[in-house]
């Protein structure tokens, strides 16, 4: 699935236009066959096929619609009888008892579908809630920083998953947590909302960042024994760590996540770690603590943060996804802009649906009295 470069006014009318022609579906078939049906000879006996408009109606209309169109079958099968003196032999008669079960099993169908819908219609309300909850929408502006971001689940048809970020406006700046917990499903969310509690609390009370990444070391261990009830398991969670002050610098605490973008005067380069500390929930594994890197961070400068699902996007020839490379063509645009065009890009790439959740996130430093 591409993204569509239609505008939404034309997206909205082909849609309202489609929607009107639907329910005509069903009765534009039932027309055809009729009329193939008068036009061929009398030993090439087209009546059985009328059964596919009610059971088409089915699959594409409400209870209501699909008995109209049942009953005009059955009607549209009689006048046909009568038109060929075939009327009350006993192949019409069969023929119509056949006609009258499957528009009954279509009105059955019609309604077990409305009913799935409405469920699933109802779940997906739930799960968007969950996702508003989990990924809170971004503000466009905090203190001195432009943000925007964007979440593309896996799957298509997906809410929610195993990506995370957060920016909150805290006494010690300006912080950002982008993050990854490893696995899918309902345990990567109730890891991943675990770990953005921590933060959000953790954010306001610790003045030193290195002090927030032990706190969700902390939720993590915390989180893996209540789940599993495991002291140590292969369940962690990447993550990267960024405060912005008022200095024109930008601090750093790189857990094992990929390493953020930055734009400075349009030239892209990437901000690795001098000692990457390891992911979240597998800091017993390694001596020390988290370490907090400073890089200059002024006003105009961007960065961008990304969860692996942007990188490790596949095209048809298995080639990687190569953000740095794509996002110095669109440097210099406006910062939604430059988030559209990598979002819209990516998915070109991979030729529709991703293979995992991706998270991308932009941020840009204002200059002073903007």
């Amino acid at each position: 699935m591409y993204e569509s470069t239609a505008s939404p006014a034309a997206d909205t009318a082909t849609y309202a236009w489609l929607h009107r022609l639907t329910p005509l579906s069903p009765f534009a078939l039932l027309a055809v066959i009729a009329l193939v049906e008068l036009a061929t000879p009398d030993w090439l006996r087209l009546g059985p096929v009328l059964a596919a408009a009610p059971v088409l109606a089915a699959a594409i209309c409400g209870v209501r619609a699909t008995a109209a169109v049942a009953a005009s079958t059955i009607g549209v099968k009689a006048l046909l009888d009568l038109a060929d003196h075939r009327w009350g032999s006993s192949t019409s008669q069969i023929l119509n008892i056949a006609l009258v079960a499957v528009g009954l099993a279509s009105l059955l169908a019609s309604s077990i579908r409305q009913r799935r819908e409405r469920e699933l219609t109802q779940v997906r309300s739930v799960a968007e809630t969950a996702q508003r909850t989990l990924i809170r929408p971004l503000p466009g502006r905090v203190d001195s920083v432009l943000l925007r971001g964007t979440y593309m689940a896996a799957e298509s048809e997906a809410r929610i998953g195993g990506d995370f970020y957060e920016v909150l406006h805290t006494p010690h700046g300006v912080r950002l947590l982008i993050g990854d917990v490893r696995g899918k499903g309902l345990p990567a969310v109730d890891a991943s909302a675990a770990l953005l509690g921590a933060f959000r609390e953790a954010a306001h009370h610790e003045p030193c960042l290195a002090d927030v990444a032990r706190w969700l070391e902390g939720s993590a261990h915390r989180n893996i024994q209540r789940l599993y009830g495991e002291d140590f398991t292969e369940r962690f969670a990447t993550a990267l760590l960024v405060e912005i002050p008022d200095e024109p610098v930008v601090r750093l605490v790189h857990c094992g996540h990929p390493e953020p973008l930055a734009i400075r005067n349009g030239v892209v380069h990437g901000c690795g770690a001098a000692e990457p500390g390891p992911p979240i929930g597998l800091a017993g594994l390694v001596e020390g603590g988290p370490v907090v890197e400073t890089v200059p961070f002024d006003g105009g400068d961007r960065l961008l943060l990304y969860t692996d699902g942007v990188i490790e996007a596949r095209d048809g020839s298995g080639r990687f996804y190569p953000l740095p490379e794509r996002t110095a063509r669109w440097s210099g645009h406006p910062l939604d802009q430059l988030v559209d065009h990598v979002r819209a890009d990516l998915r070109r790439h991979a030729g529709g649906d991703l293979d995992d959740d991706a998270a991308l996130l932009a941020i840009e430093r204002l200059p002073q009295g903007s």
